[in-house]
């Protein structure tokens, strides 16, 4: 795995310095964009967005939630700030994570590769499903997989106790790609891969920890270059990407100390939790979508 690891990190720290230099210059030659803001205001919502994005969650929902709140940032502009301004706290997530916990190199490399591929290649076929009916599908798949993973912890029913595998082969390894690759996919219509990816994780009977590494690097290797189109058209707020930025890492470095000195089986409890919220959130919005 350490040479996987080394390759992984060299590969991320390069893109990441890359976006880093494009994003800091073109701030740089806009300064007048960041006169009269709310910066303390914009830095505790990186903080506290990319803390719940560490556990799973996902940040750019909250994120903006918290703009609206505040009346910080332009709803006009909103993809493009929240693309350019969580990148690199999701490069940072996936390094963080990628020591975390051993993977086997196939299973780590070959589901971040099915979610890059579905990303480029699937959006012709996902964009055509309602996006409402996906959404319930979803909702109902991480009900019925959280209580899984509560009986599985409690040792109830025939679920068989919680996964510690740290690797997938056969048809498993098969399963995994190709879902990972569907919800690849699937982000490009604003579905989120963060949850789901846990539990088909824990569906297929690995540790849950090793789903942290897995979706941040299924992630970190596409958003950049969302972020530089954004960048390019200057399609963004920047003092808004900037201050999540910065105080992304914050968030993301508090998150990763937490995750990290938790036991499996509350981390699973807290997942677990994680998994009804955000089956809440596509019930929510597969109800508007409909409206």
């Amino acid at each position: 795995m350490n040479y996987v690891t080394t390759i992984l990190r060299v590969a991320i720290v390069a893109y990441a310095l890359v976006f880093a230099v494009v994003f800091v210059k073109d701030c740089m030659n806009h300064k007048e964009d960041f006169k009269g803001r709310k910066h303390v205001t914009l830095f505790v919502i990186g903080v506290i967005t990319n803390f719940f994005d560490t556990l799973g969650i996902g940040s750019f929902a909250t994120t903006q939630a918290a703009f609206k709140l505040t009346k910080s940032s332009s709803d006009k502009i909103m993809p493009g700030t929240l693309n350019v301004g969580d990148c690199i706290p999701v490069m940072t997530e996936f390094l963080l994570f990628l020591g975390l916990v051993e993977v086997a190199p196939l299973t780590l490399v070959s589901m971040i590769v099915g979610a890059i591929i579905g990303s480029l290649i699937g959006a012709s076929i996902v964009s055509k499903w309602p996006v409402r009916v996906v959404r319930y599908a979803l909702g109902g798949a991480l009900v019925f997989l959280a209580i899984m993973m509560g009986c599985r912890l409690m040792e109830i029913g025939p679920f068989g106790i919680a996964g510690t595998a740290t690797g997938l082969i056969g048809w498993k390894l098969i399963v995994a790609v190709g879902v990972n690759f569907l919800l690849g996919a699937l982000m490009t219509i604003g579905v989120g891969l963060y949850t789901p990816c846990i539990a088909l994780c824990s569906a297929l009977g690995l540790n849950v920890k090793i789903a942290f590494p897995v979706m941040f690097g299924s992630c970190a290797f596409l958003m950049p270059s969302c972020g530089f189109a954004f960048i390019k058209k200057s399609n963004y707020d920047r003092a808004a990407a900037a201050w999540l930025t910065i105080g992304g890492a914050v968030g993301i470095f508090i998150a990763f100390y937490i995750v990290r000195s938790l036991p499996l089986e509350v981390l699973t409890w807290i997942i677990i939790v994680v998994m009804l919220y955000t089956a809440v959130m596509f019930f929510r919005d597969a109800v508007k979508n409909a409206a």
